[in-house]
Formats: C-alpha cells, structure tokens, sequence
C-alpha cells in the first residue's frame, strides 16, 4: 500500500510561450520572505542595518543562490558531462540547482557585501542565516510538486509512487527536507536570535543545523543516479555537508570562547 501521489500540473498557467511554474513561484516566496523578514529585523533597535542596506543585500544575496547554485550543481553534480558539453552551464532551462553550491554563492556575494559597506562578514552571515530556511521549505515543496528528487524505496505507510521514480513506492523525501531543513531550522533560529547571543554563532548554528539534517535525511533520498554513493556508503549531498556540519560546530566553539564584550544585543 502506498500514498497517490497528487497530481499537481507543474506549470500554474500560460501566456502565449511562457509560463508560470510552481517551482519558480516557490523562489519568488522564498525572496519575498527574505525581504519581508531582513526589514522587520532591520526595524528593530541597535540592528545596525538601514532599509538600504537590506536592499543591497537581498540583490546580493540573490545573485549568490542563482549564479552559486547553478555552477554548485553543475560542478557538483554533472561535472563529466560538463566536461563534455561546457555550455551546459548556461542551460538553466534544463534545470539544476545544488543547495550547498547556493551557500558558496551567497558567502561569497555578503563578502563583497560586508567589504564594501565596511560591515564584519560575521555580523553579515548572523543577519542572513534566518532569512535562508523558509525559502528552502518553498523549494523543496517546488521539487516535491515536479515529482522529482525523490527518496529510496520503503514500506513505511506514507511511501508514494512517484511518476517519474518507477512503481515502486518511495520516501517524499523532498517533505522531510522541507520540514527540518526549512520549518523546523527557522523556528531554532528564530528562538536563539531572541537572546544575546555572541557575533559569529547564528551563521554557526545554521551551518551546523542544515549540515546535520541534510546529512541524516539524505539516508532516506534516493542518491543521485549519475553519481550514485561514494564507497556505496556516503552520497554527494552527505560529503558536501561534512564541511557544514564541521565549520558551523567550530565557528560556535569560537564563537563563545570570545570575550563577552563581543556578544551581540538581542535583535
């Protein structure tokens, strides 16, 4: 026995050549929270952050997730067939975005941020963490409505048939990701960005927190087919969260170890 998957139409409606996809709306509502949310923070007392900063920032921080997230996957993922066929690259339309190749892209775009606005990277990375977990949530429900990135084979009673995984039922794998990845790493930012907490520790906390359950959801993802697992023990997704998981464990360790005249006011 096994769940029906829903069939929803990835494409919302059309206009003449182009059309509106659930998965692009998803990133238009990952965005729009991120400016929502980077505003009301900025809002508050002592943010350090002015409305035009935040601008700034999001367009920034948006450039890193496309143009990091596209190269991520590529590289990452389809490396040999890139090899083969370099403007590959530029086939956005084919689809292929890496998560891990998204934070790359967006450390480096609040690095040239943090330089030019004479801000510490640290302060910058605090800022962002919590903007970033609603829009993976959005996206995973993107993939969760494309039917695609979906998990192992199971028995248990929410498997799904998936119409591009075969007959045989599945994880929703993209469902688990959505909920720890996105809803449930919001409300543990959230909750510590409530308290003093020292500079450094919030960026810390996200890159410990998504390494960890990504690293452990990925026990329950069907591995990528052109890649396979490593060993036939870890996959691709795993390997790239081992430097989260371990650079947010030490960034924290460093974090607290600082003295206390560099703990951050409660925003």
């Amino acid at each position: 026995m096994a769940l029906e998957f829903p069939q929803i139409d990835p494409i919302i409606f059309s206009v003449g050549p182009l059309s509106v996809r659930w998965y692009g709306l998803m990133y238009l509502i990952g965005f729009a929270f991120a400016m929502w949310f980077a505003n009301r923070q900025a809002k508050k007392p002592g943010s350090g952050w002015t409305k035009d900063e935040v601008s700034d920032l999001l367009f920034y921080g948006m450039l890193g997730v496309i143009l990091g997230g596209r190269v991520g996957y590529v590289l990452f993922y389809q490396f040999s067939y890139f090899i083969e066929n370099p403007l590959y690259l530029f086939r956005i339309d084919q689809g292929g975005m890496s998560f891990h190749g998204g934070t790359l892209g967006v450390i480096t775009a609040i690095s040239i941020l943090a330089y030019k606005r004479k801000k510490s990277l640290l302060q910058v990375g605090d800022f962002v963490a919590p903007l970033v977990p609603v829009g993976l949530l959005a996206g995973r429900i993107g993939n969760f409505i494309n039917g695609e990135l979906w998990g192992r084979t199971t028995d248990v009673p929410w498997a799904m048939v998936f119409p591009t995984g075969g007959p045989l039922a599945r994880h929703p794998s993209q469902l688990y990701e959505a909920f720890f990845e996105g809803l449930v790493l919001f409300v543990i930012l959230l909750w510590f960005i409530k308290r003093p907490r020292p500079a450094g520790s919030v960026s810390g906390l996200f890159l410990l927190g998504y390494g960890v359950f990504r690293f452990g959801i990925e026990y329950f993802r069907q591995p990528d087919a052109q890649l396979g697992l490593f060993a036939d023990f870890i996959s691709m997704g795993q390997i790239l969260s081992l430097p989260m998981i371990i650079g947010g464990l030490g960034l924290l360790i460093w974090a607290y170890k600082q003295p206390q005249s560099q703990t951050a006011a409660k925003v």
